[in-house]
């Protein structure tokens, strides 16, 4: 992040704006709404700019920008036509040391200004850093027809009876009474009653949720998915928002975790195969405390929590402690895998089942109904199998799998440095050698590389 968005108060402050012209017109027109003295440095000004000096918007100053005219400036905005002019009035601004935006000079500006959605006193800034204006004013575009306009007056109405809120409830029913009001009781109540019902309202939603009884922690045991936000469940999304505390795995996306509340508690309970871990019963134990001081809680486990993420014994824990829980599924690894790489786990005359193994389990390199895998045309998705890919490669030629037998490694599925190596049983363990992600490998299926070869990294090996 280049750029940290920042919300200036303006109130009492002056802002300088140094010229006359169109880009100084474009600025003047965001400025005017804040609660700054404005004042414009212009030899020749704008037939707006003198309507808005007439009006008494703004200070218009028929010259050019002086070193004395910034010793109580705020921000300083060159908008000159001429460059020149800009330059002289960016020396002067850094000179006092005053934060200046030079139009249409990025890498010489102190500031950028955001493509701005208003809908006062919410207001969303996007910025691109610069790069794609055009990008910004089409996500402004996007937001704007999703926000209704009467947003701005609702919030301004609980600027107002925020004060009383906050005085008699806080947590997370301070959190829910607001929710429902902005979601529900606010729009409905201005829809069906107009604005002079809203304090009615705010009043008796208040008092409705000051006797509610407090609700019992919860945890919600959520799938994370492979790693991609975009194929987190709207169902997670919603409980991330939602969570007071986030305990997670190691191998959820930092992506992900951006998307729970600012204010949440981040837990990380990191479990790794043959390397550092946080034990189960530390993690049930963290779950419980947590939810016994009320707090709703998501355990986010990476890919789907019923597929080898020790969901049981965490429920078990959940349920003997009086802990109220709920599953929310994820998409499994293994199943973005196969997607990446153009397939299909059954396909009519090959496979009618297919089989979710792990390479390893609690007593080491796991075992399996290895004569069952070894048939030909049998399909499985090995789960943490980069250790143990000679053991199972053994295994599987003992019972006379054939070494021919197709495989393919997608590593960091679903990720943008996801890489697909196609291989086969022969080549197996040569093949995951040098593997740091989390990588699923898919016995019995071939990619379909050549459609995929200009999107992803697939590598053939050599075996082949």
């Amino acid at each position: 992040m280049k750029y940290f968005p920042i919300f200036w108060a303006m109130g009492g402050r002056t802002v300088l704006v140094s010229g006359g012209g169109s880009m100084a017109v474009a600025k003047l027109r965001l400025l005017m709404k804040t609660e700054a003295s404005v004042i414009v440095f212009a030899t020749r000004a704008g037939k707006d700019i003198q309507v808005w000096a007439d009006e008494g918007r703004l200070r218009l100053i028929a010259r050019t920008l002086r070193a004395s005219d910034l010793k109580e400036a705020a921000l300083i905005y060159a908008a000159n036509d001429a460059a020149e002019d800009n330059e002289r009035a960016a020396a002067l601004a850094q000179a006092e040391g005053t934060p200046v935006n030079i139009v249409d000079n990025l890498e010489a500006s102190d500031f950028i200004t955001p493509a701005i959605v208003d809908r006062a006193p919410v207001t969303i800034a996007i910025g691109t850093e610069g790069a794609a204006p055009v990008l910004a004013r089409a996500i402004k575009a996007d937001i704007e027809e999703r926000l209704p306009t009467n947003l701005g007056l609702l919030a301004r109405a609980g600027k107002v009876f925020r004060p009383l809120a906050k005085r008699l409830i806080s947590g997370r029913k301070h959190r829910e009474f607001w929710a429902e009001y902005y979601s529900e009781t606010g729009p409905r109540t201005v829809e069906t009653e107009g604005v002079e019902a809203l304090p009615v309202a705010l009043d008796a939603l208040l008092t409705r949720h000051v006797n509610a009884e407090a609700a019992p922690g919860r945890v919600d045991l959520v799938g994370a998915g492979p790693g991609d936000p975009d194929l987190l469940t709207l169902k997670a999304r919603k409980a991330l928002d939602k969570a007071d505390v986030v305990i997670h795995d190691q191998l959820v996306a930092p992506e992900i975790l951006e998307l729970a509340r600012r204010e949440a508690t981040i837990i990380e309970a990191g479990k790794q195969g043959y390397g550092a871990s946080i034990s189960q019963e530390k993690i049930n134990a963290l779950m419980i405390a947590h939810a016994r001081s009320g707090a709703h809680i998501v355990r986010l486990k990476s890919g789907d929590p019923a597929v080898f993420g020790r969901l049981d014994e965490e429920i078990e824990a959940l349920a003997a402690a009086g802990i109220d829980w709920q599953i929310i599924p994820g998409i499994t690894a293994a199943s973005a895998a196969i997607a990446q790489i153009g397939q299909s786990f059954t396909r009519r005359g090959r496979n009618a089942s297919i089989r979710f193994i792990t390479g390893h389990d609690m007593k080491g390199f796991a075992e399996h109904d290895w004569r069952t895998l070894s048939r030909t045309g049998e399909v499985a998705a090995i789960y943490m199998g980069k250790r143990g890919a000679r053991f199972l490669q053994g295994r599987l030629l003992m019972n006379n799998a054939s070494p021919d037998t197709p495989i393919t490694i997608v590593e960091n599925a679903s990720r943008p440095q996801a890489r697909i190596r196609v291989t086969t049983l022969r080549g197996l363990p040569g093949s995951v050698a040098d593997l740091t992600g989390p990588a699923i490998i898919l016995l019995g299926i071939s990619s379909r590389h050549a459609a995929l070869a200009p999107r992803h990294e697939v590598q053939m090996d050599r075996a082949l």
